[in-house]
């Protein structure tokens, strides 16, 4: 009978460190996201064509969808958006990042849960459809949908910001261990 009370006790125990683990390593990355968000800031990408981002940030939610899954991804990601947006940013900003960061996360999740693309590819998908969430939110805001011809130029910068955040992710994923 002891026995079973040290293993249920350890079982316990485990369970209560990994979530406390869990916690921890979300705040961390939220942080990390954070950073990549304040660094891109610095260095502005679209002089010539406005709302074109690298997305360093979306390296962390690729890295914490693969290897801590999709609840995590939506705290890390959620967190990111609204600490980000208090921090340097408005409400307005807010928006149009958290419904792109929803729809992205959503579409990475349905991409690799159907296993159709490896971590590139889903970060192409998850790119464009961070463009796509934005400007439904644009749509909405300026009530014109003509502002999806936009669409084509958001898409090729997405493609190439999703390659290259798609690699860097998966030299992560490959290297690290959480």
């Amino acid at each position: 009978m002891k026995d079973y009370d040290n293993k249920s006790k350890n079982k316990k125990s485990n369970n209560t460190h990994s979530s406390s683990r869990l916690v921890a390593l979300c705040g961390v990355l939220i942080a990390l996201a954070m950073v990549l968000s304040y660094l891109e800031s610095l260095v502005p990408l679209s002089f010539a064509i406005p709302g074109i981002k690298l997305g360093l940030a979306n390296i962390v939610t690729i890295v914490a969808l693969i290897k801590l899954g999709l609840k995590p991804a939506l705290i890390i990601s959620v967190g990111r958006v609204l600490l980000s947006g208090l921090l340097f940013g408005n409400p307005a900003t807010i928006i149009y990042s958290m419904v792109g960061a929803l729809l992205s996360i959503a579409v990475m999740f349905i991409v690799r849960k159907l296993k159709l693309l490896a971590i590139t590819g889903t970060s192409v998908c998850g790119a464009v459809a961070h463009n796509l969430g934005q400007l439904i939110v644009a749509a909405v805001v300026i009530e014109n949908t003509k502002i999806f011809y936009y669409m084509a130029v958001l898409s090729l910068s997405g493609i190439i910001a999703g390659i290259l955040i798609g690699i860097l992710a998966g030299f992560v994923v490959k290297n690290i261990h959480l």
